[in-house]
């Protein structure tokens, strides 16, 4: 059972349009009740145990989806500990996101299954974020556009070890980053679509035709879009090519302004489908840490200049955002991008990709995982199944 709650006096963005000067009632199965107009209020009747919260003409959103990050707040998957996971939970309440899916570094075998494991174990203790399952980047990459994965733990395609992870996993995982070119890839997706799993093209070195050839067999999504893939050129579209020229692909972006800048992620709105298009933050371990050394699968990192972490040996090496959701839907919206669109993007399209049911949306019946945001996009409340768990109204 969850309390009773109204929000009044807010701008509903409900991951389809926005409705200015309405309301939301959150009843106690933490559900989406009703969405009204402010001037349907005073005839409306609710249950004597409603509180009634004011958004005081903020915005009142699906709490934000964080589909790919791999740590925050000094504790990260490759802790391989369900406390850091949990702890990661905890955090990623405290800036708007309602639900995320911890991402496993490519490591060697027996370190990812460990790192696995650990959120398996965390799963259903959460007090924060709720964890929507686990997202595996890796081992079937490119050594080419390795990045800051472990090239230790780059593998060829074997289904084998494919059945391993996702068997440790116990129904767990969600999707997998895969190279699309790498030999025996077809038969891998084809398994990835027997298993429920979601495939997704990145630290690829693919060409136009190798990503055509995946689409062919459901890899439909990619993996921080321009980073760790092959680059455009006019001989051959590459990676990135591809992802632009084919409507159905889809694809992450990291709206920190340095991974991808401001200007491309606007072309990317205007010639994209939106509804393909989904925010992500691939935030580190070291992500809002306070004191201590900093790292990143093992890697001393720095905190460089623009807010991206680089390897501490190779400044030249991203190995990672120190982005928020929050801060991502606020750079956005900086860059002439609606609300509504921004939302749909942390919100209702990684929903929608990945199968989760009746969320990412505020419509009734949904299950009330609400954003509160004040006129500046700084953040008020939070609620996960319908409970207040981030109250800032005071």
């Amino acid at each position: 059972m969850s309390q009773r709650s109204v929000l009044i006096n807010g701008t509903v963005v409900t991951g389809y349009g926005k409705l200015k000067d309405c309301g939301v009632y959150i009843n106690e199965k933490g559900q989406i009740g009703d969405i009204f107009n402010m001037s349907r209020f005073s005839n409306k009747h609710f249950p004597p145990d409603t509180t009634i919260l004011d958004a005081g003409g903020g915005y009142i959103t699906p709490g934000m989806i964080d589909s790919h990050l791999h740590g925050i707040g000094g504790f990260g998957t490759e802790d391989n500990d369900p406390h850091s996971i949990l702890q990661m939970s905890e955090r990623l309440a405290d800036v708007g996101v309602s639900a995320f899916m911890p991402t496993v570094y490519t490591n060697t075998l027996d370190e990812m299954i460990r790192s696995i494991k650990a959120i398996s174990e965390a799963m259903g203790k959460e007090r924060g974020a709720r964890i929507l399952g686990i997202n595996v980047e890796g081992p079937f990459i490119s050594l080419k556009r390795v990045g800051a994965q472990n090239p230790e733990g780059v593998l060829p395609v074997d289904l084998a070890v494919f059945n391993r992870l996702i068997d440790a996993g116990e129904g767990n995982i969600i999707c997998m980053t895969v190279a699309p070119e790498l030999k025996g890839m077809r038969e891998l997706a084809l398994l990835a679509r027997e298993r429920g799993i979601v495939l997704l093209a990145g630290h690829t070195d693919a060409s136009y035709e190798n990503i055509l050839e995946g689409m062919q067999v459901g890899i439909l999504h990619s993996t921080h879009f321009f980073n760790a893939m092959s680059r455009l050129h006019h001989r051959d579209p590459g990676t990135v090519g591809a992802i632009l020229i084919e409507k159905d692909m889809q694809c992450e972006i990291i709206p920190d302004g340095v991974h991808v800048h401001p200007q491309l992620v606007k072309m990317l709105l205007r010639d994209k489908p939106l509804d393909n298009i989904v925010m992500i933050t691939d935030s580190l371990k070291p992500t809002r840490q306070r004191g201590g050394s900093l790292t990143a699968n093992g890697v001393p990192a720095t905190l460089g200049p623009n807010g991206a972490f680089v390897a501490k040996d190779d400044p030249t090496l991203f190995i990672g955002s120190g982005l928020t959701m929050l801060q991502g839907l606020r750079n956005v919206i900086d860059w002439e991008v609606p609300i509504e669109h921004a939302i749909q993007m942390s919100s209702t399209n990684p929903a929608r990709i990945y199968g989760l049911s009746k969320m990412g949306m505020l419509i009734p019946g949904n299950i009330a995982d609400i954003l509160v945001l004040d006129k500046n996009l700084q953040m008020k409340a939070l609620f996960i199944d319908g409970n207040l768990i981030r109250d800032r109204f005071s």
